[in-house]
């Protein structure tokens, strides 16, 4: 099969009522899906259309890559992928699709389990109103936008209109004052824009599409255009108001919604690219749904689903590395999402897998986005094959951060530096040297400390080129499987003189004595694990015969991990230290 056999062809006016027919036998929520939305930017897409196996299926272009919509209608979609997936292989190419919406997503790893790599695309997600609420703008939230409509109403006479054949050129030259308006952030994507607003503008009413326009003094200042998206859903394509002036934005939203929108329980305004200004805006409004959407492309290489894998990912676990169930299932809950653990699928399950987790890297004065590698591991009936490394190497290139980890164990070091990774952080292992219970009375204090005040004192002592970052949110994973361990985290003052002193640094930056500081034990039997201190020596020697009768242990194993670093190749010129700092590595 070729892809000439799918018939591909360019969109035109003639396609409108079977690709409508298609929609609405799926009835989708995303802005994507109408005909008017692919017709008008079917030129910056070079897209194309076919009705294959009683499916709708779109093609277009991104990057010099094809990429083909998810099957549309309530024909055999998964035939219509299984072809395309034939095609793809034949052609030497990476099967694509987007976008996919939750349903599509378990409908495909339903059908192609362990086949495809699946992403949530942020920048894509459509932001999705109660058109009650858009209209009448109520309560405290949204009282910012009533302000702006009551100042645009007082800056004189105005009025809205439906958009027309009399008005819409006007709409058109408007549009180039707010070009010109705009000159200082022009740039290529508003120019695409544009021009395809401008295509809008030459099939309004073959297309389907309303607009409503507002005017100041006879002079227009704003206008939108949409269209009916599904039974419940009316979706905004376009808007534009002139920048300085106050409240026209939220007022032809406000105003639109009243006069385009009857009928409808929804309103789609579409997602926000990306655009940081544009998400603020967006969410300002307080959308009811802020709908998903994914892209998918077929890889060998692909992330666990949390949820529907945490059976085989849990086997895995325990067969590799022996952790108690509690364990298991609290990291899976807490720290394992949708896409930060890559598989390898073979013989219909799961045989290799690997985490990598999001942490900030201090690196020659910078801080760099990095990931930290974690519970590396293949059946053993799979080892020798190489997986693990495939892992590896596709994590790299995927995600273009530095990679860090903690081996398991010394003999893996060796195996680590082949594929790139050195050593980049120290270690220091003290066990059973310090003082025993009983020997000496603790004159100090300590309490328990949460992962807010526990991650800002962290931050602010080990803080230095080498420093791996954690985000509160993995401190309050490490802080709580330590206390299912029966450990804790603790602010410790190591002098009654210094107590009064230092209670209010709880509040503050930073506890900076060396008799003052945090610490993160668990407990193993009579093995009192210290995880993490800020503490001296002195200040840790001091304090830990109270934490021997606290916790009823006879001894204690403090390790500083032992880690190892990958660079990418755009950080080469960086000055890596050899003595970073890498603890709570979750190992």
């Amino acid at each position: 099969m070729e892809i000439t056999e799918i018939g591909f062809h360019q969109i035109t006016m003639k396609d409108k009522a079977w690709i409508d027919r298609k929609y609405a036998e799926d009835d989708r929520d995303a802005c994507e899906y109408t005909f008017a939305n692919n017709f008008v930017w079917r030129k910056i897409y070079h897209a194309t259309v076919a009705e294959w196996k009683g499916c709708l299926l779109i093609r277009f272009w991104q990057n010099g890559e094809a990429i083909f919509s998810y099957p549309i209608g309530n024909g055999d979609k998964r035939a219509v992928i299984e072809d395309l997936l034939h095609i793809c292989q034949k052609d030497g190419t990476t099967l694509k699709m987007q976008p996919l919406s939750k349903r599509d997503r378990e409908q495909l790893f339903s059908w192609f389990p362990g086949q495809f790599l699946v992403k949530a695309n942020r920048d894509a997600f459509d932001y999705i109103y109660s058109k009650e609420k858009l209209f009448t703008l109520a309560g405290k939230k949204l009282h910012g936008k009533r302000n702006h409509i009551a100042r645009f109403k007082d800056g004189g006479d105005w009025s809205y209109e439906p958009m027309d054949e009399k008005n819409l050129e006007e709409c058109r030259t408007m549009t180039y004052t707010w070009m010109h308006m705009r000159s200082e952030k022009w740039n290529e994507e508003m120019e695409e824009e544009v021009a395809v607003l401008h295509e809008a503008f030459d099939h309004m009413w073959e297309l389907g599409l309303t607009g409503g326009v507002l005017r100041r003094e006879g002079q227009i200042v704003a206008f939108s255009i949409g269209e009916p998206l599904n039974s419940e859903t009316y979706v905004v394509h376009f808007e534009k108001a002139y920048p300085d002036m106050q409240g026209a934005y939220p007022m032809i939203n406000q105003q639109f919604v009243e006069h385009a929108c009857e009928g409808f329980r929804y309103v789609n305004r579409e997602d926000d690219t990306g655009d940081a200004g544009l998400r603020k805006a967006k969410l300002s409004y307080y959308p009811e749904i802020l709908l998903e959407k994914y892209t998918a492309e077929k890889s060998r290489v692909v992330y666990a689903d949390r949820e529907r894998d945490a059976e085989q990912i849990a086997k895995i676990w325990k067969t590799c590395f022996g952790d108690e169930e509690k364990y298991i299932s609290c990291y899976q809950k807490k720290r394992m999402t949708d896409e930060n653990m890559l598989v390898i699928w073979e013989d219909q399950k799961i045989v290799s897998m690997a985490s990598f987790l999001p942490v900030k890297y201090h690196c020659d004065g910078e801080v760099l986005s990095a990931r930290y590698v974690y519970a590396v591991a293949t059946l053993p009936e799979y080892r020798g094959r190489g997986l693990a490394a495939e892992i590896l190497n596709f994590a790299k290139a995927r995600y273009g951060e530095p990679l860090i980890l903690a081996p398991a164990e010394e003999g893996l070091v060796s195996w680590y530096e082949k594929l790139g990774f050195v050593q980049a952080f120290s270690d220091d292992r003290k066990e059973d040297d310090m003082e025993q219970p009983g020997r000496r009375e603790f004159h100090g204090k300590w309490q328990s400390v949460e992962s807010e005040t526990y991650t800002r004192i962290r931050d602010a002592v080990f803080c230095r080129d080498g420093y791996v970052q954690w985000e509160k949110d993995a401190v309050a994973f490490a802080i709580e499987w330590a206390r299912l361990s029966g450990g804790d985290a603790l602010l410790v003052w190591t002098d009654d003189e210094k107590c009064a002193e230092k209670k209010a640094d709880i509040s503050g930056e930073t506890v900076t004595s060396d008799r003052a500081g945090i610490l993160l034990y668990a407990r193993e039997k009579d093995t009192l694990e210290i995880l993490e201190t800020t503490l001296s020596p002195d200040g840790l020697r001091s304090f830990l015969p109270e934490l021997y009768q606290r916790t009823g242990t006879s001894r204690f194993l403090y390790q500083q991990r032992r880690g190892m670093l990958w660079m990418p190749e755009k950080y080469s010129n960086r000055k890596i230290p050899g003595d970073g700092y890498l603890n709570l590595t979750l190992a």
